[in-house]
């Protein structure tokens, strides 16, 4: 049961969704974010790398709706599916990323520690593999963002399902329709 009382099924429910629906004032804003870190189109960072990012700091912060979510989400858009997700979450430094995007989750394990924990020498890392400033810009907001998100979730002491299909099914959803879908 979450902290507050959301006024809805929190089964029906999980995670961000009661408190989305409890406050649409700040659901859009919220989403519309999600939607433009994760989803929106760029040159090179896909929407599964995007989801993978989110789904790993989520990890790391130990935010189990998020990063059952995200999980599922970037899972839904990369070729190798959960099973590269999981590889990445277990241990990015041995999963068969690109050497880029190894070097942005480094970034954004950082970001999760403490922004300040971003060095020179990461920055440095990730455009000698490849990175390009923007790739290393919104890798930052990603995961600022994301440690957002699961404070949000986890401050309020909402409900994570552990059924893997409750966040297939949220999967197909919203690559199909983005966030803030019903």
């Amino acid at each position: 049961m979450a902290h507050i009382d959301l006024g809805l099924d929190e089964l029906a429910h999980p995670g961000i969704n009661g408190p989305m629906r409890f406050r649409p004032e700040t659901a859009g804003p919220l989403n519309a974010l999600a939607e433009q870190l994760l989803r929106a189109p760029h040159p090179t960072l896909t929407p599964g790398e995007r989801e993978l990012i989110a789904a790993y700091v989520s990890g790391l912060n130990e935010c189990a709706f998020c990063c059952a979510s995200h999980s599922a989400f970037a899972a839904a858009q990369l070729p190798s599916g959960m099973t590269l997700v999981d590889q990445v979450r277990r241990d990015p430094s041995s999963a068969p990323v690109s050497a880029k995007l190894r070097a942005l989750l480094d970034i954004a394990a950082a970001v999760r520690r403490d922004g300040r924990d971003v060095t020179v020498e990461l920055v440095d890392a990730a455009r000698a593999r490849g990175a390009t400033d923007l790739e290393i810009h919104d890798t930052v907001l990603i995961a600022a963002a994301f440690c957002m998100f699961n404070r949000y979730v986890d401050g309020l002491g909402t409900w994570a399902p552990q059924d893997p299909q409750v966040y297939a099914t949220a999967a197909a959803r919203v690559v199909a329709r983005g966030y803030g879908a019903s």
